[in-house]
């Protein structure tokens, strides 16, 4: 069944964070576990196995993180400040899609307000590899059938609907508004590995749950489409599908 993070509950995990290229920014952990919050010794997930991974990063002002790589497949929706992702302007709402073995960036944050996103996986990743590291572009030319993957649509104004149409291999991202009380169905999450949806503006309720702005659900490939209803200042929200993999 669906997993459920909402910003209230996430804000407990909110930690100082720096990465090793020396960017440095807030860290807020909502599903599943990253390097910046697992205890010292824990094992690594398996990276192979079906893992997801969501964290809110407000990444400081005037500040840069150097182009990389992961070795999962990424979205990330900005929700807040602004900033650039290397040649596309990022601001609220921008949507980016980064296939594992993708390199991409730099994220340059604004002087003044920074910008936030979410980083959303549906596997375990370690951490970034920076392209300014030798072995680290020595180990992506090494990658066997890897394939140069990236997708950025936003920011968004008043689109609805499918923004980035369904590929072959179920990768897509769709917008959703609604009205106070109407009831948003999903895409079928049997197409892809794993859903995403954020809200960036309003509310939904499933199950008598509230899910304020912010807040985060994953859609396991194998749960009925995802379903919930607007809350009473309408919804604004975000769905995003991984591909299968091949």
């Amino acid at each position: 069944m669906p997993v459920i993070a909402t910003a209230d509950e996430a804000r407990i995990n909110r930690r100082r964070g720096s990465a090793a290229d020396g960017v440095t920014f807030w860290h807020t952990l909502y599903i599943g576990t990253s390097r910046y919050n697992m205890a010292p010794g824990t094992p690594d997930p398996d990276m192979d196995e079906l893992f997801p991974m969501a964290f809110l990063v407000e990444q400081d002002p005037g500040s840069t993180a150097q182009s990389h790589y992961h070795r999962q497949d990424q979205f990330q929706v900005v929700v807040g400040g602004r900033g650039v992702m290397g040649v596309h302007e990022a601001k609220p709402v921008t949507v980016h899609f980064a296939a594992a073995h993708t390199a991409y960036g730099p994220i340059r944050a604004s002087n003044d307000a920074g910008v936030h996103y979410f980083t959303l996986r549906n596997g375990f990743d370690p951490g970034a590899r920076f392209m300014s590291m030798p072995e680290n572009r020595a180990a992506l030319r090494s990658v066997r059938g890897r394939h140069h993957r990236e997708r950025v649509v936003g920011p968004l104004t008043t689109e609805t609907g499918p923004i980035l149409r369904p590929e072959p291999d179920g990768m897509g991202v769709w917008r959703y508004r609604a009205k106070a009380g109407e009831r948003l169905i999903g895409p079928d999450p049997a197409w892809g590995r794993g859903q995403y949806w954020i809200v960036v503006e309003g509310s939904m309720t499933r199950d008598g749950k509230d899910i304020p702005s912010l807040s985060c659900v994953f859609v396991y490939p194998e749960d009925p489409p995802f379903n919930a209803w607007a809350g009473p200042e309408g919804v604004d929200a975000i769905a995003m599908q991984f591909p299968l993999r091949s």
